[in-house]
């Protein structure tokens, strides 16, 4: 049997995820903090782009090819809103929208790999 690689690649967004809402929760924690400037992760979909994956040769006829490895995501500064007196850039709008949307991307993860799952799991009832 062949390995799948969607439950790893569901498992890379989650870390991805997680990542971000940690930086999220930062700068929601830093919102008062006198020239604290906002900071996000690169969104997962534009990571997975500019990711070049290597193809594997699994028959003597396959062509190998082989990519750079991916590297992990860093944080860095984020555009924010408006910057205020003191030169902070959280806007807690902001912030509580791209909670809104880890959330959601998160929800939709978990469900894609639960139907997965089910498939998985009704054709080996089903092959028996």
């Amino acid at each position: 049997m062949n390995p799948i690689f969607l439950f790893n690649l569901a498992s890379r967004q989650l870390h991805h995820l997680t990542a971000r809402q940690a930086v999220i929760a930062g700068n929601v924690a830093n919102a008062n903090t006198p020239g604290y400037q906002a900071r996000d992760l690169t969104p997962f979909r534009d990571v997975l782009n500019k990711t070049a994956l290597s193809m594997a040769a699994t028959h003597a006829g396959h062509l190998g090819i082989d990519g750079p490895s991916a590297r992990p995501a860093r944080a860095a500064a984020s555009d924010g809103w408006d910057v205020v007196h003191s030169g902070n850039s959280v806007n807690l709008e902001e912030q509580l929208m791209k909670a809104g949307e880890v959330s959601r991307d998160q929800a939709l993860n978990s469900g894609i790999v639960k139907s997965f799952n089910r498939m998985l799991a009704m054709s080996v009832k089903s092959g028996q």
